[in-house]
């Protein structure tokens, strides 16, 4: 995240806490992985916490690096429309997001590879931090990685799943055009703090309606 490791480790306690005040209330088996984002966002902010703090200490700085880009590079195209899609009803929505899950496995697999061959570093720039992992398409595979991520939360039933979509674009939007060199940074900040959307959905939502909800 922006700013310092305090403001990073404060987002994670924040988002834990919210992570495991969503977990409360599910019933489903199927809205488990829904309803840990928050939690998952949490941990991740907390990884960016030590990737601060780490900054002198090789060893801990580049397993702190590798670890945040797991998160930021891999779980997260992968995660989000399988996540989607365990709570989608909708039969034709569902084999949408069965393409889009496997548009952000191959997403997730692509990033994964390059992150093993080519060394992910590291460095402060502007009170943020950058994360630099090159790989081949970069405009393409991010094309992509916003259709898994963002596109499957359109195309849900659900309408705070819809609206959970657009934040994120809009804050992608906002990332990639004020803070292009550490994007990744605080795109993933934006998104965590969004990630509340997502006990907003589970809180309004009883159990017995969250299976039935559709768009108009």
């Amino acid at each position: 995240m922006c700013f310092s490791a305090a403001a990073s480790f404060a987002a994670g306690g924040a988002l834990s806490v919210t992570g495991g005040l969503t977990l409360a209330k599910v019933k489903q088996k199927s809205e488990l992985p829904f309803a840990s984002i928050p939690l998952l966002f949490g941990l991740q902010q907390a990884i960016e916490g030590a990737v601060w703090v780490s900054f002198g200490a090789p060893v801990v700085n580049t397993i702190a690096t590798y670890a945040y880009s797991m998160f930021s590079h891999v779980l997260w195209p992968i995660f989000v429309p399988f996540s989607v899609l365990m709570i989608e009803t909708d039969p034709t929505r569902k084999k949408i997001l069965r393409l889009f899950s496997l548009i952000g496995l191959a997403v997730g697999l692509y990033l994964f590879y390059f992150i093993i061959v080519d060394p992910v570093t590291a460095h402060i720039v502007n009170n943020s931090i950058a994360y630099h992992s090159p790989h081949l398409y970069a405009y393409f595979i991010m094309a992509l990685y916003l259709m898994a991520t963002c596109g499957s939360c359109l195309v849900s039933s659900h309408k705070i799943i819809n609206i959970f979509g657009v934040v994120l674009f809009i804050s992608f939007a906002i990332a990639a055009w004020f803070f292009t060199e550490t994007f990744f940074s605080v795109w993933c900040f934006f998104a965590g703090i969004l990630s509340v959307i997502v006990y907003w959905y589970f809180q309004r939502n009883p159990v017995a309606e969250r299976q039935v909800e559709t768009a108009t």
